[in-house]
């Protein structure tokens, strides 16, 4: 074929004109893909429908951090509300449900201070926590509500981040809060691509 053969190294010769049709054909083509309303990706296949109105409701916490769950919940919304035209309602009025739980967050000191104190004679070594990290677990199903199926379901979603730890508990309490709230919008993402991707 023409198009292929290495010795032609310039394109624009006029005396072997590009074949009109090969053009008009490739054009098709293009028009055909972006005009398309799903592909086929390599984290799931497109059912090849459109979402129209998704339902989300509270996402549950198993953990002991109070609070949380509307939060993340709230994040959510928010992820799908900025970013597509899929209208967020209840779940009698919804196409989807996209519904899950928080099932863990675990925190862990990242750096210490040490500090030795001698008293008669005895020694004492204590450890104080300067920060620590923070890591959340979500699992998340995205359900057809007309035929009951799962459209999508994983329970892999997780992510850290770091947070000071002060002397004060309400500013250690907000930078906690702020790590998750970081979390929240990591994870919101991935959980927005992986159900817009197959629409």
């Amino acid at each position: 074929m023409w198009w292929c053969n290495p010795s032609v190294k310039n394109f624009s010769n006029h005396n072997n004109p590009a074949p009109p049709l090969f053009f008009l054909t490739v054009l098709a083509c293009c028009l055909l893909v972006t005009g398309c309303g799903y592909r086929f990706r390599g984290a799931g296949e497109a059912i090849g429908i459109s979402l129209e109105s998704l339902a989300i409701p509270l996402f549950p916490s198993t953990s002991s951090y109070a609070g949380y769950e509307a939060d993340f919940t709230r994040i959510l919304r928010d992820e799908f509300i900025r970013h597509s035209r899929v209208s967020i309602v209840s779940k009698e009025n919804a196409q989807a449900v996209l519904s899950g739980k928080i099932c863990s967050i675990t925190t862990e000191p990242l750096t210490y201070s040490v500090t030795k104190e001698t008293i008669h004679g005895y020694t004492s070594t204590d450890a104080l926590t300067r920060s620590r990290k923070m890591r959340v677990w979500v699992e998340a199903t995205l359900i057809d509500r007309k035929t009951e199926t799962a459209i999508w379901q994983d329970g892999s979603f997780t992510a850290e981040a770091g947070f000071s730890v002060s002397s004060d508990p309400l500013r250690t309490s907000y930078s906690q809060r702020q790590a998750f709230i970081a979390i929240a919008k990591d994870i919101a993402t991935r959980i927005y691509s992986k159900t817009m991707e197959r629409f």
